[in-house]
């Protein structure tokens, strides 16, 4: 286990130092972070207004409730969409600095923006997923939510590198779906312990940031300075927010390395082949 989450760690600095030189990529989460929580907003008040929230609970009639499963696809329809938007000019920008290249910010929106409708396709897919598993879970039992769990992270695993597809190859989105499902079958094994180190790593980086937060906030608590207190709670809030961005970036330039490796077994630029190799061990 400590061997995996070695070479996972050793992938994440390959992974760093890309994003060193490309600090720009830090904006493409930051504005899909902000973009997500308009959506939320744009959706939120008409939900409120219309008592949409009743429906759900079973209170309203049937037009309500069917109504408000409409409301609920197109929700994750918009986000989702908005999110794999994103990620797709993260990745495309990427894979530019992979090849050897210089990207910038509107290489990535250019990427991202050509690629739209198949990005919709598949966000329509992931809603209508999401929708299923959510409609099958509030109908299972305790025993039945864990196996609508498993589920939905086995249909995590298996799409995990759609959108690398989708921005390397001019193909559909169920296409999408289906070679990202046979690259993971192809390649099982370490590519799954990839994913968990890489956010096992920012889970601990997380917790010591809001540990050292904690305790900067109740140092300046003695000071008895609502103003150094103040000062402190927002530095704390600043350094998640950076690093929860950092992660994102990393993730998306992690999934754009290991599909180029996947899908043609050649090398990429900063990222030590035998690692890769290794994240890629087939089954036997």
């Amino acid at each position: 286990m400590f061997e995996r989450l070695s070479r996972s760690w050793e992938l994440v600095k390959a992974s760093g130092s890309v994003l060193k030189q490309d600090k720009e990529l830090l904006l493409f989460p930051l504005i899909s972070s902000i973009a997500t929580l308009l959506v939320i907003a744009c959706f939120a008040l008409p939900v409120i207004g219309m008592g949409a929230l009743d429906g759900l609970s079973g209170g309203g009639n049937g037009a309500v409730s069917a109504g408000v499963y409409v409301l609920a696809f197109l929700f994750y329809l918009s986000q989702y969409f908005v999110i794999f938007f994103f990620n797709a000019a993260l990745v495309g920008a990427a894979m530019i600095r992979l090849d050897g290249g210089n990207p910038t910010f509107s290489d990535g929106l250019r990427i991202a923006t050509s690629k739209a409708g198949s990005i919709l396709g598949y966000a329509a897919i992931a809603a209508t997923v999401g929708m299923i598993l959510r409609a099958i879970q509030e109908r299972v039992g305790f025993l039945g939510k864990i196996i609508v769990g498993m589920l939905g992270a086995g249909w995590t695993v298996a799409t995990y590198m759609v959108v690398p597809v989708l921005v390397a190859r001019d193909i559909g989105p169920i296409d999408a779906v289906k070679e990202s499902a046979m690259l993971l079958k192809k390649t099982w094994g370490e590519n799954i312990a990839g994913q968990v180190g890489l956010g096992a790593a920012f889970t601990l980086i997380q917790l010591g940031v809001i540990g050292c937060g904690i305790a900067l906030i109740i140092a300046m608590a003695f000071t008895q300075s609502s103003v150094l207190i103040i000062l402190a709670v927002a530095l704390v809030v600043i350094a998640v927010i950076i690093t929860a961005l950092i992660h994102a970036a990393l993730s998306g330039i992690y999934s754009a390395a290991l599909y180029r490796y996947a899908s043609d077994g050649e090398g990429t630029a900063g990222f030590d082949n035998n690692a890769l190799q290794l994240a890629f061990t087939p089954k036997s």
